[in-house]
């Protein structure tokens, strides 16, 4: 049997940790979330939108999608929406790192936690490896995003290695993940991952979420989940 688009996609996903969903939310929609994103966060971006009434939209087709809803099973709840612009005017590459940090409700004293910050009101903590490697993230593409544009650069199957304490060679090799308007880009947040700076003219915005498990260890609630 020849398998299905969504079943190479969760193939992909579970393997490589990372998979392209395309026709997630219409070019329509993705004007409209791009005019209200701008309008909340008019320089390069901003954390904590959850509240927004119209980022409730975007979350509303996310989980209405089929293929997204299979892959959300380990993380039901929706715990983060950031939002990133990068332009010509607006401008930075990021390194190779993976997402290790978590917004959560209050700092709870336990040996196993560590790396506290405040970020925009919100208090984060470096995660514990078993909330990691159950939580999704999801990269709505509110522009085509080409290889000209910045596009995120992944290593497949990285997130299978944990959490990596050793610096990464710069010369690992990498996957673009080049997209277009309207699709979600599904990763681990252990998948290492960068991005270089746009070359092109075209805004490059995106509406990051994040995913995770109901319940978090040692005593920790997140921020806000919904």
């Amino acid at each position: 049997m020849t398998p299905t688009g969504s079943e190479t996609a969760l193939e992909q996903f579970a393997t490589a940790g990372f998979a392209l969903i395309e026709n997630v939310v219409s070019e329509a929609a993705c004007i409209a979330l791009a005019a209200r994103a701008t309008q909340s966060a008019p320089l390069v971006g901003r954390r904590n939108l959850l509240d927004e009434p119209w980022c409730a939209t975007a979350l509303a087709a996310i989980r209405a999608h089929p293929l997204l809803e299979a892959l959300l099973v380990e993380s039901p709840v929706a715990v983060q929406c950031t939002y990133f612009a990068k332009s010509d005017a607006w401008n930075w590459a990021v390194p190779l790192h993976q997402d290790l940090v978590i917004p959560v409700a209050q700092r709870v004293p336990h040996p196993a936690l560590c790396g506290w910050s405040m970020k925009e009101g919100a208090l984060f903590v470096t995660a514990p490896h078993s909330v990691l490697e159950r939580s999704v993230a999801l990269r709505l593409h509110l522009d085509d995003c080409g290889a000209e544009n910045g596009p995120l650069l992944v290593v497949p199957g990285s997130h299978r290695s944990g959490i990596v304490s050793a610096p990464v060679r710069a010369d690992t090799q990498r996957v673009a993940c080049v997209a277009p308007r309207g699709a979600a880009l599904a990763m681990r947040p252990l998948l290492l991952h960068s991005s270089n700076k746009t070359r092109g003219t075209a805004a490059r915005r995106i509406l990051h979420f994040l995913f995770g498990p109901s319940e978090l260890p040692f005593g920790l609630e997140w921020h806000h989940a919904v």
